[in-house]
């Protein structure tokens, strides 16, 4: 529902990826780094907009929709939103630059 509500209202690509490989020898375990509890999933969403000024119509736009609530409701939620992590991400290396360099 949530990659609808946000693809619907503008955002160029939606994602949310369960964990399924912890293991790394070159850093800290991701489910460590976050102090993750025995038995829980990590996962990690990330949407994609035009710049930041679209991400924040388009966030607007997706909070002030009523469908937004019947994903929220507290009394459902499949995790503990207290621990939700939010942050916006400005892109300094892409693949797309990378394939006209060529």
């Amino acid at each position: 529902m949530a990659c609808l509500l946000w693809t619907e209202h503008g955002a160029l690509d939606y994602h949310e990826c369960v964990l399924e490989d912890p293991a790394t020898p070159s850093a800290p375990p991701f489910p460590q780094a976050i102090r993750a509890k025995r038995g829980e999933t990590v996962v990690f969403a990330w949407i994609a907009f035009k710049s930041r000024a679209h991400r924040d119509r388009v966030n607007a736009r997706v909070m002030a929709d009523p469908r937004l609530s019947t994903i929220c409701d507290p009394r459902k939620m499949p995790f503990d939103p207290r621990r939700m992590l939010y942050g916006g991400f400005a892109r300094f290396v892409g693949s797309d630059e990378m394939r006209r360099r060529r």
